[in-house]
Order: C-alpha cells, then sequence, then structure tokens
C-alpha cells in the first residue's frame, strides 16, 4: 500500500503548471515524430522515383542496343543488294568465257564489271588512295620493302603500289602496301 500512496501523493502533487508541461512535452514528442514520419514519407517517395528512373534508363539502353544492331543489319542489307548484279554479271561472263574464242572480249567484259562492281561501292563512299610518287606517309601507307631509288627526288616517296589503300566517307579502310624508295 505503500506504493500506491507513494503514486497517488505523487501525482497530487503535480500543479496545474506542471500538468500543462506535461502535455506541452506529450505535443513536443508528437509533433517531432510527424516531421520523421514526413522524412520517411519523402524517402519513400525518392526510392520509387530513383527505381523507376533506373527502370527507364534500362529500357533505354535495351532499346537502342536492339536498334543499333537492327541499323548494322540493314546497313549490309543494302550493301549487298547492290553487289548482287554484279555477281550475276561476273557469272553471265564466265558462261560466255567458257565458249569464246576470243580473249580481248573477255578481258573487256571483266573490265566493265569491275567497273561497274566500283561504282557500285564509290556510291557508298569508297575513294581510292592515290599513292605512287607521293612521300611516303606511315598514317596512309604500310611500306612493305624499301629498295634503292631510281633517282635522288624519289628518295622517301612511294616507288610503286602493291595493294591499293582504300578510303571511306574520308576514312581510311585499308592501308597502301607499298614500296619506298631508300
Amino acid at each position: 500500500m505503500a506504493k500506491k500512496d507513494k503514486e497517488t501523493v505523487e501525482e497530487q502533487e503535480l500543479t496545474p503548471n506542471e500538468n500543462e508541461h506535461v502535455e506541452e512535452t506529450e505535443t513536443a514528442v508528437q509533433e517531432e515524430l510527424d516531421p520523421v514520419e514526413e522524412l520517411k514519407q519523402q524517402l519513400a517517395e525518392q526510392k520509387e522515383k530513383y527505381l523507376r528512373l533506373f527502370a527507364d534508363f534500362d529500357n533505354y539502353k535495351k532499346r537502342t542496343a536492339k536498334e543499333r544492331i537492327e541499323l548494322l543489319n540493314t546497313a549490309g542489307k543494302d550493301i549487298i543488294l547492290s553487289v548482287i548484279p554484279v555477281i550475276d554479271d561476273f557469272e553471265r561472263a564466265i558462261a560466255g568465257a567458257e565458249n569464246a574464242k576470243d580473249v580481248d572480249s573477255v578481258k573487256e567484259g571483266m573490265l566493265l564489271i569491275k567497273n561497274k562492281m566500283f561504282s557500285v561501292l564509290q556510291q557508298r563512299g569508297l575513294k581510292q588512295m592515290e599513292s605512287k610518287g607521293q612521300d611516303f606517309d606511315a598514317e596512309r601507307h604500310e611500306a612493305i620493302t624499301e629498295i634503292p631509288a631510281p633517282s635522288e627526288d624519289m628518295k622517301g616517296k612511294v616507288i610503286d603500289e602493291v595493294e591499293k589503300g582504300y578510303t571511306m566517307n574520308d576514312k581510311i579502310i585499308r592501308y597502301a602496301k607499298v614500296v619506298v624508295g631508300k
């Protein structure tokens, strides 16, 4: 009973001002919880936005990768479609060469097919590089060998071209293999 009396005494000892102070403290604690809850809610919203943004970005990456593969496939298709008529010409030339007695007409046919093939590739941006007689440039040429220059002015210049170099849209796609004078 002493404990009960003591608790009762403590409750009774509180003055009205003290009761108000206790109520204000409880209200302050509840107000402190509200900003915490508000921050938790904001954090949850930000996490959701982040997850959505991440998912959108992941979908974007997948879509662009798929589009890139599709573009490469269709780009190759265009070139192949433009080369097929040249293959047809080769087949006709081979069939005609079997019965041909005139070598000059076969040579002329082959030259026509070569020119047709090159014009198809030129339409796609291919160009031959001119190397003979020019200064050797390691950025454009691949030196196969060096030989003594036939004259003083040919030292350090391209004497002969073993394989032609090519550019596509002003970008080197095959370096010219050359013989350089020393």
